[in-house]
């Protein structure tokens, strides 16, 4: 068994990719903004491919431009050989990976490619390889050595690659001024999506609200809060929220002497209560709540009470 300290050779795995990356980062050139444009300007879609790692990268950079607004899907070239050629459309920009630039697989569609007249972006680490020569458009890796102990094993090549496809993503999302709402439409399932909900997809509107007067008796407030199961009421004056009373704020009212029999709605509201508004991301939202230890909040317009959103609620939608 190996005497070598995995820790100590995991650091070392790791340095080895930062350097590419660093490496990268001074490689990247008008070549890089030439590639955003050339995407930017497609009517069609980026269809990335590459054999082996390269493959399995581009399968990951295909998702993450699909995901961030830019079309896309990732192309074997083997199969693109025996007739997935047809999954190219007019319009389409090809990404062709490969850290040698000589995949045999690769090469033999470019030619095709070619004459069809669509742009070729190539992604290599060898500037003078054939695919190189061969696009239209060539970002070099500048990787000088594989993290793998023999300068073999596809590693920091591999490492340098998937952040060059994450580069050219955030770099066209900006481009296209891609927002969180339109991320959120890409992502409706998993924590991504629900992070993204808007307080107006899980807020209680119309007839739900519990909704009275300042002057309304206290007694009948209180019913209407046990009647609508929200634990509080709003308070309008004129149709503009003035106030709110909570389950806490009868306890408070009654601790200093007053009566519910006796006593009107606004003796014991708490005046110009938080509230949020229906464009509000609900985690926003709940940071509001944590931060002041509330678990309702007001949903307004113009001043307006327009909906109300529990705490309940928030757990229901899965943001935490």
């Amino acid at each position: 068994m190996s005497s070598k300290d995995p820790v100590k050779t995991g650091k070392k795995v790791l340095e080895e990719e930062k350097k590419a990356i660093e490496n990268l980062i001074d490689a990247l050139d008008k070549n890089f903004k030439k590639a955003v444009e050339v995407i930017v300007a497609a009517e069609g879609k980026v269809i990335v491919t590459g054999m082996g790692k390269s493959g399995h990268v581009g399968q990951k950079i295909a998702a993450t431009l699909a995901s961030t607004g830019t079309p896309a899907f990732f192309l074997h070239p083997a199969e693109a050989i025996h007739g997935d050629l047809g999954m190219i459309s007019k319009g389409d920009v090809i990404l062709a990976i490969s850290n040698s630039g000589e995949t045999p697989e690769l090469l033999a569609i470019i030619p095709t490619i070619k004459r069809w007249g669509h742009k070729i972006i190539a992604i290599t680490n060898n500037p003078e390889s054939t695919l190189a020569k061969e696009s239209h458009i060539h970002l070099f890796l500048n990787v000088k050595r594989e993290a793998c102990p023999h300068n073999l094993a596809p590693t920091s090549s591999s490492t340098a690659t998937l952040a060059l496809g994450d580069a050219l993503a955030i770099a066209l999302l900006e481009m296209r001024g891609f927002t969180p709402e339109d991320f959120a439409q890409f992502h409706p399932g998993g924590s991504l999506g629900k992070r993204l909900m808007k307080v107006s997809e899980i807020m209680h509107t119309g007839e739900k609200l519990p909704l009275v007067k300042p002057e309304t008796p206290l007694k009948e407030t209180v019913l209407i809060m046990s009647e609508k199961g929200f634990g509080c009421a709003l308070i309008i004056e004129e149709e503009n929220l003035i106030g709110i009373i909570t389950d806490g704020d009868l306890r408070r009212f009654i601790k200093k002497g007053g009566s519910i029999d006796t006593g009107k709605t606004d003796e014991a509201m708490t005046k110009n209560p938080k509230t949020v508004s229906k464009d509000m991301l609900v985690v926003e939202a709940l940071e509001i709540m944590e931060r002041y230890n509330i678990t309702v909040l007001p949903v307004v317009k113009d001043k307006k009470p327009i909906g109300l959103v529990h705490m309940h609620d928030i757990l229901k939608s899965g943001v935490i």
